[in-house]
């Protein structure tokens, strides 16, 4: 047996070990592995070898092989905070988030890292655990205060929960120093326009235009804005506007034809293209199609001649969403007009019995009804 001496083996170990870092640092990070392999020794804690390998086996992503290594690594050096920020990261990466919780919160435990905080937040968030998720995010934000990717995450939650002031709250620091940021100042107009302060939700997204965001958002919500303001012809620019950018967006279809239908265009030129367009783009969402539906029964509905077509989509939008009971009464209005009481008596019959007594809706009815059986008592007497 050669015995090779220490510093030989010192010798050969360092150059196998820059040989490997080499071949890792132009991508052919197999033959990296197997070299860094071969200086492994049972019973060896090499630590430099092994964080070599660990980092390897990350790189080529196979994450299991490299969370077992930087697991023995932080076990064997616990005031090592790379081995438990990477070991957070992997676990993050391969969706085991309770594990990617315990060791971010090891590392944190060594330093106050805000980007160790909010990918805390991350995996809770992940978990939907929103409550747990925000705490972290605003603990990462009282380290790194002008962080906007942590903002955002934690504006998204408040709106999600509806909190608009809590989302407007906690944007006013960062707006402060940064006031037209194109990533916080949206959000900041998307919680004006949910709380339903319309025109501040208008100077938001006006503003955002000035710097240069001619983004989908900014269109959209802006038009929602001026429609809701009744400010109709430039919610339609800037619905127009915000086609231009994405003809995909069934809701925007939507929006368009009843921004029109509001604005009284003709139904058949002007509305009924943008129900057909948003028609032909519908996922199969039943609330989405009766609302589609339903805009189609309005624009033949004040035609006033057209009582069939009405009546047709009426039934489509009921059939889609049974709680929308207003169109039983339409359709036994509609066949009223067409003076085939019969008809009109069972959908109104059939709208008292899921109406809510003393609702203008159910005196309507009642009348409408009281009416109709007078006139077929007259025919059936004459």
């Amino acid at each position: 047996m050669v015995c090779v001496p220490l510093g030989a083996q010192t010798t050969q170990r360092d150059s196998a070990l820059a040989q490997a870092r080499y071949l890792k640092s132009i991508y052919r990070t197999d033959e990296a592995i197997t070299a860094l392999s071969a200086l492994v020794k049972p019973g060896d804690m090499d630590e430099t070898v092994l964080a070599e390998l660990a980092d390897c086996h990350f790189q080529s992503g196979d994450l299991e092989t490299a969370a077992g290594t930087y697991f023995l690594l932080s076990a064997r050096f616990p005031g090592s905070i790379l081995y438990k920020i990477r070991l957070m990261q992997i676990y993050s990466r391969l969706r085991a988030y309770p594990q990617s919780i315990e060791a971010g919160k090891a590392a944190l435990q060594l330093d106050s890292i805000p980007a160790v905080v909010s990918s805390i937040g991350d995996s809770f968030n992940s978990m939907q655990q929103a409550d747990s998720a925000l705490w972290y995010y605003r603990r990462s934000l009282a380290l790194r205060p002008q962080n906007e990717t942590t903002l955002s995450k934690a504006m998204g939650i408040l709106l999600n929960a509806e909190d608009f002031d809590g989302a407007l709250s906690l944007s006013e620091p960062f707006l402060e120093q940064d006031p037209d940021n194109t990533t916080i100042a949206p959000l900041q107009g998307l919680a004006l326009y949910r709380k339903e302060a319309y025109k501040d939700a208008i100077h938001v997204f006006e503003r955002q235009l000035e710097v240069g965001n001619d983004s989908y958002p900014i269109h959209f919500y802006l038009g929602q804005s001026f429609w809701q303001e009744k400010t109709l012809y430039r919610a339609e620019q800037e619905f127009k506007a915000a086609w231009q950018l994405d003809s995909t967006d069934v809701g925007l279809a939507y929006s368009i034809a009843a921004l029109k239908s509001d604005m009284y265009y003709p139904f058949e030129s002007q509305i009924k293209p943008w129900l057909d367009k948003a028609w032909e783009m519908i996922q199969p969402d039943p609330s989405v199609a009766s609302r589609i539906q339903q805009q189609y029964g309005v624009g033949y509905y004040r035609k006033q001649d057209s009582w069939d077509q009405a009546i047709e989509h009426y039934k489509l939008a009921y059939r889609y969403n049974p709680k929308f009971i207003q169109s039983l009464s339409t359709i036994g209005y509609c066949y009223q007009m067409k003076k085939d009481y019969k008809e009109a008596l069972k959908w109104y019959e059939k709208y008292m019995t899921v109406a809510r007594p003393g609702s203008s809706g159910y005196k309507f009815v009642e009348e409408s009804i009281a009416y109709l059986k007078a006139e077929l008592f007259m025919e059936e007497g004459r």
